[in-house]
Formats: structure tokens, C-alpha cells, sequence
């Protein structure tokens, strides 16, 4: 038995409680890990709630991160003690994720945890700053250099948001960042960005292609503002795509595309290769500033995550939450 968070689902509803959970319910798999931090993202807060069919798999345990130590494995590639990290693979989906002191998966999942990061810090940085950092990835092999102007990040208060901008500023860019939280600006300039906008500037139906401004863009939200920062970016630039906080839609046209070459680049973190996740992680340790992503994360203990996790979608949590599993 080990503690964590188990969703079930009955005829009298959807559940998510905190309590012991029996082995037999780990699913198959080569390594098991002793989880010591996990943290919430977007997908989290739904799956905790069940206001969206997250969670295909019934009983399940949530969290589509994990950071702690091997404590069994049968995949040569992994031994008992190795650090680790793990981020979705439709962990906390369809197979038992984070959430718990216990995970049991499959190596080919992991990715070892880089040494100058602490498991705490590495789920500081969890999905959310994973996928920032493939955001970047992307804007920089695309050509996108600190000298060619601004960059705009979308939803800049969220995980994702906060650490792109932390990123991309360390990096030289000239970082714009758009929000419902205008209160926030202060924090989002000691995060790096030069400008605060509020987001009722993007997220209203706008002209089909609009004045040029924005060299790249890490978009966060979706729907009209995608819409919007496509059509407003520059000649040639690139905008990366990793969310839909707005919503799935997209009521754009093709204008930005055909004249100007904008390139749009959709960002999945889920089910991205090794190879990618590891070139991410080693930017990461290489390119976050760890007093920028102490000052953007909160820290509460697994009874804490289930209420957390239902405010995160009402957009009042800030940055990143790290879930203590031990308390």
C-alpha cells in the first residue's frame, strides 16, 4: 500500500480523494519509482476536477509529472538510485501518473534527471517549463535571434508562460508579455519581460493579417489570440503553439501564412521522442536562471492538490505548484 490521489468513477459521479492505494492497481511496467515531487499543470487541474474527460482509465492516478529515485527495475537502461524524470506519455491519462508515492512505468519514459537540478526543482519546472522550453527550441531553429524584435508569450502568469519568459530573456530576447492579470506586471518584469500588455488586446476578433510586430511567439491560449498573433507577426517569423487555456479553435485565415510566411510550429511535450526531451532538459540546466523559478513557484502538500488543482483552472493560481508527495 502507498499514499496518493485515486480517481474513481461510479454511478454516483466522478472522485478524487486522497488514501492508501493497493499495489494491484500500478499497471504494468519495467521500473518503479519512489515518487518525491510531482507538480500541477493545466491537464492536472482538469483531471483532479473532471471538468474534461482527462482521465480515460478508471481507477487512475493523476499527475502527468513525476520526479524521485528508482527503486525497482528490470530495464537495463535504469538501476537502483538513479534520479529521474518523467513527463507525460499519457501518464496520470491512461496510466497511473505522479500523484502518489509510488509510479510504476516504462523505462523508455524516463529521462535522467540533470544534475544541477534537485527533484523539487525539477518539477518546479515539470510539463509547464519542458514545454517552454520547447517553445524556444523551436522560435531558435527557426532562425529567430535576439536582434530581430520582440517576442510576445501568451498567458504569462500560467507555468508555461512564466518560464519562456524567464527563459528568453536570459537569452537576450526583448520578451512581451500579455495577460488577464495586469496586477501581475511587476512580477512578470522581474521575470524579464519588457513589456506587460493585457491580453482584451489579442483575445477580440481582429483583422485578418494586422501591422507587423512581433518577430516569434510562445502562445499559451489558443483560439482568437493565436489568431490575432499570427496575424501581427513579422515577415518571416515563427509562431510556436502549446495550448488552448482560450480555447481548441483557431478562426484565423491563411493570410499570414501565404504573405507573409509566418510558420506556425505545434508544440507537443507529450509523446516527443527521447531524444527531444533530453535536448530540452539540457538547455533547461544549461539557460533557467533557478532564482527566477524559485521566485515563480509554490509549494503544497499532496492533501492540497485536489482544491489547488480546481483554482489553477480558474486562473488564480501564479507560476508553478510543486506537490510535496512525503506530506
Amino acid at each position: 500500500m502507498f499514499k496518493g490521489i485515486l480517481i474513481t468513477k461510479d454511478e454516483a459521479g466522478y472522485h478524487a480523494a486522497v488514501q492508501q492505494i493497493d499495489d494491484a492497481v500500478l499497471p504494468a511496467g519495467d521500473v518503479t519509482v519512489r515518487v518525491e515531487w510531482s507538480t500541477l499543470n493545466y491537464k492536472d487541474g482538469l483531471a483532479l476536477t473532471g471538468k474534461s474527460p482527462v482521465v480515460r482509465r478508471f481507477p487512475m492516478v493523476p499527475g502527468i509529472d513525476f520526479a524521485g529515485t528508482v527503486s525497482e527495475s528490470s530495464d537495463p537502461a535504469w538501476k537502483v538510485g538513479d534520479r529521474v524524470v518523467l513527463n507525460g506519455w499519457g501518464v496520470g491519462e491512461t496510466h497511473c501518473g505522479g500523484l502518489a508515492e509510488v509510479a510504476r512505468v516504462r523505462g523508455e519514459w524516463l529521462v535522467p534527471l540533470p544534475a544541477a537540478f534537485t527533484t523539487r526543482q525539477a518539477m518546479a519546472i515539470g510539463t509547464a517549463g519542458y514545454t517552454a522550453m520547447l517553445c524556444v527550441l523551436a522560435l531558435e531553429k527557426h532562425g529567430i535571434k535576439p536582434g530581430d524584435g520582440e517576442v510576445l508569450v501568451t498567458g504569462a502568469n500560467g507555468g508555461v508562460g512564466s518560464v519562456a519568459i524567464a527563459l528568453l530573456s536570459r537569452l537576450g530576447y526583448t520578451v512581451v508579455a500579455s495577460t488577464g492579470r495586469p496586477a501581475e506586471a511587476e512580477h512578470l518584469k522581474a521575470l524579464g519581460a519588457a513589456e506587460v500588455i493585457d491580453r482584451s488586446e489579442l483575445s477580440a476578433p481582429g483583422k485578418p493579417i494586422g501591422k507587423e510586430r512581433w518577430a516569434g511567439v510562445v502562445d499559451t491560449v489558443g483560439s482568437q489570440t493565436l489568431a490575432n498573433a499570427c496575424a501581427t507577426t513579422k515577415y518571416r517569423g515563427a509562431v510556436a503553439a502549446c495550448g488552448l487555456a482560450g480555447g481548441m479553435d483557431f478562426p484565423a485565415t491563411v493570410a499570414p501564412f501565404i504573405l507573409r510566411g509566418v510558420t506556425l510550429y505545434g508544440i507537443d511535450s507529450v509523446m516527443a521522442p527521447l531524444a527531444v526531451r533530453q535536448e530540452a532538459w539540457a538547455r533547461l540546466a544549461r539557460d533557467l536562471d533557478i532564482a527566477k523559478l524559485d521566485a515563480i513557484t509554490n509549494e503544497i502538500g499532496l492533501a492540497e492538490a485536489i482544491d489547488v488543482g480546481a483554482r489553477l483552472l480558474e486562473g488564480k493560481v501564479r507560476g508553478r505548484v510543486v506537490v510535496d508527495i512525503r506530506r
